[in-house]
């Protein structure tokens, strides 16, 4: 997946609380086990009228020109609640998100995010509404380091954000669970081997169907 160090990009403000998993991608797009094209779906309900993908609904913030192409998602407490489905964040690392700003993340969506190359950073609940409150007037440009911990606006005001190691270092280095395990490839290998050598009773089977 991709790595993730730094991202400058505007702020998209979607001001809502509890967004579940089901508004993020609708149950009907879950038929795919592909990851990618799941994009254009992101948010279907809310993004579109009638159901229809040539019908844009003005009014949500993705349709505002001054949002289009932005990486950085602003949102409310609880994000990513509801079921389990990984397909959201598919569809968010499709439509082009990067990092999401709230002040909770629903655990099973944040984990799947670390999976999928995105940044979660939670920040106190004064900080994200003086972040909303900064929207209100025009765009606001952030730019997020993830090495340093550190998110800052172009104004100067800067934000400091702590994640847990684990999750860093698979961010940075754009690393799932199975590429992170592919990385001790060669130590699995020779505990596989001393345990032939130590136990090898335990391979009999294998060795016959060999």
């Amino acid at each position: 997946m991709q790595a993730f160090t730094t991202v400058d990009s505007v702020l998209i403000p979607l001001d809502r609380a509890n967004v579940d998993t089901d508004a993020i991608i609708p149950k009907q797009f879950l038929k795919t086990i592909e990851r990618q094209g799941l994009g254009k779906f992101l948010f279907f309900d809310w993004r579109y009228r009638n159901g229809n993908l040539g019908e844009e609904n003005p009014d949500f913030v993705l349709n505002d020109p001054r949002y289009r192409g932005a990486q950085v998602l602003l949102t409310r407490q609880n994000f990513g609640c509801g079921s389990s489905r990984e397909h959201a964040p598919w569809a968010l690392a499709d439509y082009g998100i990067r990092a999401i700003i709230a002040p909770s993340f629903a655990d099973i969506f944040a984990n799947n995010c670390v999976q999928n190359g995105i940044l979660l950073i939670s920040l106190p609940q004064e900080q994200i509404d003086s972040l909303f409150a900064a929207t209100q007037t025009e765009p606001v440009q952030v730019h997020i380091d993830l090495a340093a911990e550190e998110l800052r606006l172009d104004s100067g005001r800067r934000y400091a954000f702590s994640i847990a190691p684990g999750a860093k270092h698979k961010l940075l280095h754009g690393l799932d669970d199975i590429e992170l395990t592919l990385g001790h490839a060669a130590a699995i290998r020779a505990y596989e081997q001393q345990r032939r050598q130590q136990m090898p009773w335990l391979f009999r089977e294998e060795a016959r169907h060999g």
